[in-house]
């Protein structure tokens, strides 16, 4: 359940913070109060994409904060599975927007990306926009609401499902690309050949390349490496008042007074450590230099064969165990291609095998759901029902297509009729805006009856429609808040009525700029919040006694529902 919701200096909202309760949790306010932002704060801090406009003009930043509790063990061992663990039972995600376009997102006050905010989110609550009951009319959408209804049951088919379909997939993509004739297999065959030859003929050895290179970057230098030896050698053995001896005559001088201060004796000991250092030093670059020597040969040899190996790299690989590894796989290759024939049957068997495997499981799939969509279309309609459908009749068609797909050979539509002696037609085809409103509550609050998401977020679900039907679906928006916490903007006050936690949103100005409000209402207030949405800016005593009567009978709804 979502508990708190804190917002800052974003677009309208200077800094404003609600505690939403149990049940209905109801926003209204005057069009263009600052509604949409609040979702549309709330979609944010789920991990939607930031627009650039958002930040309040002149702040540094924005901050939206989310605390949701968590309590069903469902829902914290899937979190667990995302690696995010509840503190004392609650869930904190925080999304902070910069002024250079930087957004960083915390859950629980650690750092994460996006993806997994949306993730999180997705397993928390689900958030019906303005014009999502559009998405009714685009038919790939049917076959996910059947499949999220289906629940369970079906998930895990789905899920060997497509890993069936990728298997069958990748035969059937090798079989069509093993379409030589015996022309091409020769010369692909040979030409394998040729560069299996070309690299085996190289005899490379691992890490030969490195050793090649440290031993061309010595010859190639050795006339300055010689100069070098050869004028540390006048320094340290050959030349007169070298530092073997300038050492040694220091050494004597001090050990003659050593025995008079034990700090000359300490420094003695030193140089002396010292003296050793620079003889040993100098017995190393003597035998060094006896062994150092520049070939012409060796060089044009090492030059050669470091030239011979590039050329293999630029061909086959950055390194030599690369080279090594492509030689492997042209050798594969290249059998495969002298046992053409019977490569080919063995992947006509694979695809054989693959395609029954997926046929298998795709009929599976088709059966459960030709089982759910009765359940669920007489589910939707019963919902409709309620909701002012008087004499309406809705099916899912499930149709096989002429080809496997990842999610199996149905497409699933919703048929509906709303008038008697109307034949059953396609959804696209029938509904009016305000129909498809009221047809997507019906399948939200259906889904919602299987659905282990705690909150609902409803942004004017009620577009379209007044009078009586507005009244059915404050009805149902109350029964769907009875298992739910649902969050509710709407303009309607019959929906508005049936509130057990009810939220202003209005818009004031301030110091030359306009922000906007959020606050909860009492009981009273509440009252003359829906004398507001009633009668507009004449507010009589009848429209008083008027909302006063909706709360009174949506109490009575309550207290009866109870």
């Amino acid at each position: 359940m979502l508990l708190n919701l804190h917002v800052k200096n974003l677009a309208l909202i200077g800094e404003t913070e609600v505690d939403f309760g149990p049940g209905l949790n109801i926003l209204s306010g005057e069009t263009g109060a600052g509604k949409s932002i609040l979702i549309g704060s709330i979609n944010l801090a789920l991990g939607e994409k930031a627009q650039k406009n958002l930040l309040r003009e002149g702040a540094e930043y924005a901050l939206v904060e989310l605390t949701f509790s968590v309590e069903q063990s469902a829902q914290v061992q899937a979190l667990r599975e995302l690696d995010i663990f509840p503190e004392d039972g609650q869930i904190l995600m925080t999304r902070r927007l910069a002024a250079n376009g930087r957004s960083v997102c915390r859950i629980n006050s650690e750092t994460v990306s996006a993806a997994l905010m949306r993730r999180v989110a997705s397993l928390l609550i689900d958030i019906h926009g303005q014009h999502e009951h559009q998405s009714l009319l685009t038919r790939k959408n049917h076959l996910r609401y059947l499949d999220a209804w289906a629940g369970h049951d079906l998930e895990e088919k789905k899920g060997a499902l497509a890993s069936c379909y990728h298997t069958w997939s990748a035969c059937k993509r090798q079989l069509e690309e093993a379409s030589m004739d015996e022309e091409q297999q020769n010369r692909e065959l040979s030409f394998l050949q040729y560069e299996i030859d070309e690299i085996a003929q190289a005899q490379l050895r691992p890490g030969e390349d490195e050793q090649l290179e440290t031993e061309f970057r010595r010859l190639s230098h050795g006339r300055k490496i010689l100069e070098a030896l050869a004028e540390c050698r006048a320094l340290c053995v050959d030349g007169s008042g070298n530092i073997p001896d300038a050492s040694g005559r220091a050494l004597r001088a001090l050990l003659h007074v050593s025995e008079y201060d034990e700090q000359v004796g300490a420094l003695a000991a030193q140089l002396q450590e010292i003296d050793c250092l620079i003889n040993d030093f100098n017995r190393d670059l003597c035998g060094y230099m006896d062994d150092f020597e520049f070939s012409e040969e060796l060089f044009a040899e090492v030059e050669s064969r470091l030239d011979q190996i590039n050329q293999l790299k630029s061909k086959y690989g950055k390194t030599i165990d690369l080279i090594l590894e492509q030689k492997e796989k042209k050798e594969a290759e290249a059998e495969r291609l002298l046992h053409y024939d019977e490569y080919r049957r063995n992947l006509e068997a694979k695809l054989s095998g693959s395609e029954l495997a997926l046929r298998e499981i795709s009929e599976e799939v088709s059966e459960i759901r030709k089982s759910a969509a009765k359940i669920f279309a007489d589910e939707i309609k019963n919902a409709l029902v309620s909701l002012n459908f008087q004499d309406v009749r809705l099916e899912l068609e499930c149709q096989r297509l002429e080809h496997y797909t990842e999610r199996g050979w149905e497409d699933v539509r919703f048929l509906i009729s709303t008038n008697p002696g109307e034949p059953l037609k396609p959804l696209d085809t029938v509904a009016s805006g305000g129909e498809l409103s009221r047809i997507m509550l019906a399948l939200k609050t259906v889904l919602a009856e299987n659905d282990e998401i705690e909150t609902l977020i409803f942004d004017e679900i009620d577009s379209g429609i007044s009078g009586r039907t507005a009244q059915r679906v404050a009805e149902k928006i109350k029964q769907t808040a009875r298992n739910h916490q649902v969050i509710c903007i709407t303009h309607l006050p019959q929906i508005a009525s049936m509130a057990d936690s009810h939220f202003l949103i209005e818009k004031t100005s301030e110091e030359l700029s306009t922000i906007s409000r959020i606050c909860a209402l009492d009981r009273e207030e509440s009252i003359q919040e829906l004398a507001r949405m009633l009668g507009g800016t004449q507010i009589t005593d009848s429209v008083m006694q008027t909302a006063r009567e909706m709360k009174d009978l949506a109490d009575a709804v309550r207290t009866y529902s109870v």
